[in-house]
């Protein structure tokens, strides 16, 4: 499978890395990128070619398939090209950064009659998240009532903003957590505890979001990024018979000095290595069987509206409703 990526940041890079070596069934022909020595400086090792422009890249006839991990605010048109040239696209998160986009990607896909579009949540990927699904849909737990999770990042730059936290942080759990327990969120609530001084004056931080699913569970995700030991993601399910815990990394216990310890994971990449490996992987073998798999244009946009709701509650403080159309029998 012949595979075009546009946007050169450290996702891209990586991607490319993954489907030129560890994926297998795929090739990077082509890289696009708005700075184009970093573009050729990411092609390189590749042997792939630099294109001048994402809508090059996308008609390029060599290209079969396209991954987007260019900025945010770019996805939507990127993947409108994508779907009106009739080419699969893997589009990393957010699959837009407004609402209103993901309904024009969902009403351009559903004209074409194919699936097209999957979104890189790759939490789905993860051996920890597919175990908790497991024995959720096992019911052996039973019905799922409270979830309880946590997103902490050791630090954040001067350009996270007070929005980010919501979406492009907590959208991870949004997205994972609609997944686990199998249905929508109604409406969304965002508190705010004092904000640590650890933090750039502009960013509030941490922030608490408060969930509640169209059947009445509740879900609290904790948003710290500025919590200084490192990289920890937490999930636990709390269900009618027991509860599901997602694991940490696998780490040694080291006992010296009168202390035992493990360390803590400092970044994402090192957290969900595996899981980038297996959804890209995935994405790919579904290609060549013609099968789609994987979170699909409606999940990107459904989480979408979901935090375009959490920003619009944090700048509020009211809970607001989650105003989600039903899902098209296309995406079912």
């Amino acid at each position: 499978m012949k595979i075009g990526l546009i946007g050169t940041g450290w996702i891209g890079e990586e991607h490319v890395r993954r489907l030129s070596g560890r994926v297998s069934g795929a090739e990077v022909v082509a890289v696009s990128d708005i700075d184009p020595e970093r573009a050729a400086a990411v092609a390189a090792p590749a042997g792939a070619r630099v294109v001048a422009t994402a809508e090059e890249l996308i008609a390029d006839p060599e290209v079969q398939a396209v991954v987007v991990t260019s900025w945010g605010p770019a996805h939507a048109g990127q993947v409108l090209a994508c779907i009106e040239a009739g080419k699969p696209v893997f589009c990393e998160k957010p699959l837009t950064t407004e609402a209103a986009d993901g309904l024009r990607i969902l009403e351009a896909e559903q004209a074409r009659g194919k699936r097209l579009v999957q979104v890189g949540f790759m939490r789905r990927y993860d051996a920890g998240y597919r175990a908790i699904k497991a024995v959720l849909d096992e019911g052996g737990i039973g019905a799922p009532l409270i979830a309880h999770c946590a997103h902490r990042n050791p630090t954040q730059p001067e350009s996270y903003h007070s929005d980010k936290p919501m979406v492009d942080t907590a959208v991870h759990e949004i997205d994972v957590l609609r997944w686990l327990l199998g249905e929508e969120f109604a409406s969304v609530q965002v508190v705010v505890p004092r904000s640590t001084s650890k933090r750039f004056p502009h960013l509030v931080d941490p922030q608490i979001l408060l969930l509640e699913t169209e059947s009445g569970a509740r879900v609290d995700v904790e948003v710290f990024v500025n919590c200084q030991y490192g990289y920890d993601i937490q999930c636990e399910i709390v269900g009618e018979t027991g509860t599901v815990r997602l694991p940490d990394p696998a780490a040694p216990l080291v006992r010296s000095a009168a202390r035992a310890s493990t360390a803590v994971v400092q970044d994402f990449p090192s957290r969900f290595a595996d899981a980038f490996d297996v959804e890209l992987q995935e994405w790919v073998d579904s290609l060549r069987s013609g099968e789609p798999a994987g979170p699909s244009a409606w999940d990107g946009y459904a989480a979408t509206v979901v935090t375009n709701a959490a920003v619009e509650a944090r700048r509020t403080g009211a809970v607001v409703p989650v105003d989600l159309p039903e899902k098209p029998a296309f995406y079912k």
